[in-house]
């Protein structure tokens, strides 16, 4: 399967379920396999043809930005609708990790992989 890459995409979120979480935004990496509408960027070299992955980091940017999220799961799936509607990617794996808030651990979070209907 073909697809594009991004990995440790660094976005603050308001994201967690405990007090100490509600106010103060968190930084979430994120690592993310996005499968290929086709094959045509292969012999056109044109970004029209693919994802434009600086599109793709914008778009989650504002997301992240737009609210507040209770579970990093909840994130995670808005991220995964989002590529796969507004960017008509045939299927996603997202990894969403909150960083450094658990002790003794560098991430703590989740992976998903979603295919488009």
């Amino acid at each position: 399967m073909d697809a594009i890459l991004l990995r440790d995409l660094r976005v603050e979120a308001l994201i967690g379920i405990h007090r100490r979480e509600r106010h103060a935004p968190q930084t979430v990496s994120l690592d993310l396999d996005i499968g290929l509408p086709g094959e045509a960027v292969f012999a056109s070299d044109r970004v029209a043809d693919t994802i434009d992955y600086e599109k793709v980091a914008a778009r989650i940017r504002e997301l992240a930005a737009s609210g507040r999220f209770r579970l990093v799961e909840t994130f995670a799936e808005r991220i995964a609708r989002l590529i796969l509607e507004e960017f008509r990617a045939p299927w996603v794996r997202v990894s969403a990790a909150k960083v450094g808030i658990l002790a003794n651990a560098r991430v703590v979070g989740v992976s998903i992989e979603r295919r488009r209907a």
